[in-house]
């Protein structure tokens, strides 16, 4: 007598293809052999898996109501009240943990609600009556019930297992980490920078699709470089894993005027050694447009370790916003590339040495 593989999985033989899914699931779970370690469980997991595959195919499930197990996998044929399959000949490719996998979109989804082996030291515990892979709907996910307790009652402890949905239990993804380049302008008056990302969700199933969505960086005036910006778990979602946070850092833009020194910005004004020796009025940009400063050094002497400061033109501290760093001025000297010999005697007259 050939197999039942209604009877394996538990429905009826006008069973929906729903519930075919339904006891496969649920027997599946049962006997896995990673879970079951009683004798005989993988064997029985293997029927399982065999039966699943046949009452899943429409065309397997048909010659299997029709002509049982024998004329499934061709066990003969004839006209005097033999049985006949068609010449259809199935067999088993023999490994329940593909079918499983393919099922579950995962080889162990007891990662993903118990995380691995039930129960740790120091989890928040659950219980729940009977067989905790055995439930009444043939829904094994949802052994935790809406709020964790199954009708209000408790199991013995021996087979308690964590709270599946303890970060304890699950593995989060390594964070993602980009840097952010801002420019000088923008650190001065603070900014919102919108992100556009794309992740992959994936179901139990092993469905995926991917989701668009834009995250805003909201910048403060006066931002260091470094400053760290964090959306958390926004990364790719999988069954059983917490998503990776996204973590944007904070990156000073080259300037092509300016440079950064923490809340105060240097300039380089850039003059002729007769600037530098008679003195002169430089003019000075800002980080505001059109709103230059005049540094007025006549009667001065520029030399190359010379700087000057214009007080409140820098970059706001981050934590008083009110107050302003300085905007530094260097000068960088520029001597003629040649002089004729009556400059240089000129010059070493009125010099001193």
């Amino acid at each position: 007598m050939g197999k039942d593989y209604y009877k394996i999985l538990g429905v009826t033989k006008g069973a929906s293809e729903e519930e075919i899914k339904k006891g496969f699931r649920k027997m599946a779970l049962k006997y896995h052999p990673d879970k079951n370690k009683e004798a005989g469980a993988e064997e029985k997991f293997k029927e399982i898996a065999e039966a699943y595959e046949v009452l899943s195919d429409k065309k397997k499930r048909d010659i299997y109501d029709q002509f049982g197990e024998e004329g499934l996998k061709g066990g003969g044929a004839d006209s005097s009240g033999g049985f006949d399959g068609g010449n259809f000949n199935y067999s088993f490719h023999g490994d329940p943990r593909a079918t499983f996998t393919q099922f579950f979109g995962t080889s162990n989804p007891f990662d993903a609600f118990f995380g691995g082996s039930g129960g740790v030291p120091g989890g928040t515990q659950f219980f729940m009556q009977g067989d905790p892979m055995d439930t009444s709907d043939g829904n094994p996910f949802d052994i935790f019930g809406q709020h964790g307790f199954p009708d209000g009652h408790r199991m013995p402890k021996a087979q308690s297992f964590s709270n599946p949905t303890s970060p304890k239990r699950r593995k989060k993804d390594p964070a993602i980490e980009r840097d952010l380049p801002i420019s000088l302008e923008d650190i001065n008056t603070g900014c919102v920078k919108k992100m556009k990302i794309s992740k992959r969700i994936t179901d139990m199933s092993g469905q995926g699709r991917n989701e668009e969505k834009v995250l805003e960086v909201k910048v403060k005036p006066g931002w260091k470089a470094g400053t760290k910006i964090t959306f958390e778990k926004e990364g790719d979602q999988f069954p059983g894993r917490v998503p990776a946070d996204i973590i944007f850092y904070i990156r000073d833009k080259p300037h092509k005027t300016f440079k950064r020194d923490g809340v105060d910005i240097r300039y380089t004004s850039v003059i002729s050694l007769k600037q530098a020796l008679q003195g002169s009025v430089v003019i000075v940009p800002t980080l505001t447009a059109n709103h230059n400063q005049h540094l007025d050094l006549t009667a001065q002497v520029i030399n190359p370790k010379t700087t000057r400061r214009i007080a409140g033109y820098g970059l706001p501290y981050p934590k008083e916003p009110h107050r302003r760093g300085d905007l530094i001025v260097d000068f960088d000297i520029k001597f003629p590339a040649h002089l004729s010999r009556a400059s240089t005697d000129l010059l070493s007259d009125i010099l001193p040495d």
